[in-house]
């Protein structure tokens, strides 16, 4: 498949990976040592949700859109506000028309002690994001392939912080591909925070890559593996994408229970002809 950011931004895979990747980092500011952010398929960054790319797909109406207009308890609404806001600050006339990439998101949560990488290799794109920077000095993009930036920028000065690794999965063997990126990575840095998105439409890859994360994260010391799948509707074979998945190695010990409370009040807003469901769980290697 092709899973190009500017095809699908603020579609609801986004959602779920931008809600999860808000939290990580308010976790991380918790403590005032400097954290680094290791974004390695960045995309361009910010993306117009009138262009041509996003309204070929639409895929933010059933997305993004529901959730700033959903209702939410308090608990649960507080959770997400991080999140939300940054959504908003882009869109400051209330219509809805540009959604930030993860490298935009993430550059709105460091403090002034932190610090990103953020890799594109597509020039277009990586234009695109230097300009939706501007010429950040907290924020490096640089021109060099996603998974040789695992090896190039692992383990950072800091010591703390998160490796994002969201491929566009264009290639056959981008499941193995994440896996052994993974695995390099980890192998350099076992106490860093990861966070590996993959789409769900071949649950046999799928479980492949989750058990063989969850293994090197054992093997690591006391490295947890938190799976998490999003469905809005049943996969058919040959259908749209309608489900998604994360793996978080170390994650934040307040994360699981942060997204027991979310989850259960997204799956109707995003749900497709009726609820969707989740699954949430620490895979045993």
């Amino acid at each position: 498949m092709n899973y190009r950011h500017a095809f699908h931004a603020g579609n609801f895979a986004d959602v779920i990976k931008h809600i999860v990747l808000a939290r990580i980092l308010t976790y991380l500011q918790e403590k005032p040592a400097p954290f680094r952010v290791i974004d390695s398929h960045a995309g361009a960054g910010l993306y117009d949700l009138t262009g041509d790319e996003a309204r070929r797909g639409g895929e933010w109406v059933t997305g993004i859109a529901r959730v700033m207009q959903a209702r939410f308890t308090d608990e649960a609404g507080g959770l997400i506000k991080p999140y939300l806001d940054i959504v908003r600050a882009f869109n400051p006339q209330r219509d809805l028309t540009a959604y930030p990439g993860s490298p935009l998101i993430a550059r709105a949560l460091l403090r002034p002690q932190d610090s990103m990488v953020a890799s594109e290799l597509d020039p277009v794109a990586r234009k695109q994001l230097i300009n939706a920077l501007r010429r950040d000095t907290q924020a490096r993009v640089v021109d060099l392939d996603g998974w040789q930036a695992l090896t190039a920028f692992v383990p950072p000065k800091e010591r703390r912080g998160l490796v994002l690794i969201d491929p566009s999965f264009e290639k056959k063997d981008e499941f193995e591909r994440l896996a052994e990126g993974f695995s390099t990575a980890y192998g350099k840095w076992p106490t860093g925070i990861y966070q590996l998105w993959y789409p769900v439409k071949n649950r046999r890859a799928t479980d492949a890559l989750a058990d063989r994360v969850a293994t090197l994260a054992a093997t690591g010391g006391d490295g947890k593996c938190l799976r998490l799948e999003f469905s809005v509707a049943p996969q058919q074979p040959d259908g749209a994408l309608t489900s998604t998945g994360l793996l978080v190695v170390n994650p934040p010990w307040t994360l699981a229970s942060e997204l027991r409370v979310v989850l259960p009040e997204l799956e109707r807003p995003l749900g497709l002809g009726g609820v969707s469901r989740y699954r949430l769980e620490l895979p045993k290697p």
